[in-house]
């Protein structure tokens, strides 16, 4: 005879398997509710951890010491070097302009190595000034090749004329202003990062009025001068920020107002025709302009602590 259930039986083993049934949802609901509440942690961590990353400027002073030291000073090096051959050429002192130039040539290739030894990436102005250093490496390594071949028959006097009329040369030229440009435009970043009055960018007006010069802050001045010598085409062996000191001391002794001159550009005609600024003008100026003014630790700017 088949054995069957009774009511009370069936609804026990009914409602134990309904039980069994709700564990189990229960087990696998709060597993999912675990989840999202972790990722939604992580989520919230992220966000956080991307916004504290967004606060940090990408112009730090680590950044500019470095860039100072791996791809300016390389740079600059080989400048000294090239200013020095073109005024043997200007005095005649020099009767071996070939093996002159060979060498500059060589010495620009190793600078534009060094100067690729960082990534700078972090940091897009300073990237961009890698970059134009090393292109105007690269072709005052050309225009040196270039010149130790026209120096075979070019006299010197001849040769110094050609070689700074000479496309690869001009070329140069402008990718070291440029570079020179991006370098003191990420030092405007940084002074922006620490002191709130610092604009991070300034759009200099057509014609500046030294009234306006004198009220600007002096990382802001100094790109103002990188930009009238790229404008120029200047490639000098002084810095923008010692043609900085030399208009500041010349607007704040009067000089300007005799003359009648009011703008910034009419006063940096006048002392680059007359050759009135000379490397090192800013640092000896500098206690008496600059005591007190918002500069990186860059050696150029405190060459006493070198």
């Amino acid at each position: 005879m088949e054995k069957r259930l009774t009511a009370t039986a069936m609804f026990f083993s009914v409602g134990f398997v309904f039980m069994l049934v709700c564990a189990v949802g229960a087990f696998f609901y709060g597993i999912q509710i675990g989840t999202e509440k972790t990722e939604a942690k992580y989520a919230v961590d992220e966000d956080d951890a991307n916004g504290a990353a967004a606060s940090v400027s990408p112009y730090q002073q680590q950044d500019l010491v470095s860039f100072y030291h791996t791809v300016f000073l390389p740079y600059r090096e080989f400048q000294n070097e090239w200013f020095d051959a073109m005024n043997k050429l200007s005095q005649g002192k020099t009767n071996e302009a070939t093996s002159m130039f060979k060498d500059l040539s060589n010495l620009a290739e190793s600078k534009a190595k060094e100067a690729s030894s960082i990534d700078v990436q972090r940091s897009p102005l300073l990237a961009e000034a890698q970059v134009s250093y090393i292109r105007s490496l690269k072709l005052f390594n050309e225009a040196a090749g270039k010149a130790a071949t026209s120096a075979k028959t070019l006299a010197f006097n001849e040769l110094k004329q050609h070689v700074e009329n000479e496309k690869t040369y001009l070329s140069a030229t402008q990718f070291s202003l440029t570079a020179q440009q991006s370098y003191y435009a990420a030092m405007v970043n940084w002074a922006a990062s620490v002191d709130m009055d610092v604009p991070s960018e300034y759009k200099a007006p057509a014609i500046l009025e030294l009234s306006q010069w004198q009220k600007l802050p002096i990382t802001i001045k100094n790109k103002l001068m990188a930009d009238q010598l790229t404008s120029r085409l200047e490639l000098t062996s002084y810095y923008p920020h010692d043609l900085t000191s030399r208009v500041d001391d010349f607007v704040k002794s009067g000089q300007a107002s005799k003359m009648k001159l009011h703008t910034l550009s009419a006063v940096v005609d006048l002392l680059i025709n007359t050759e009135a600024v000379r490397s090192g003008d800013f640092t000896q100026s500098k206690a008496r302009l600059y005591q007190q003014v918002l500069l990186p630790q860059l050696p150029f700017f405190y060459p006493d602590t070198n």
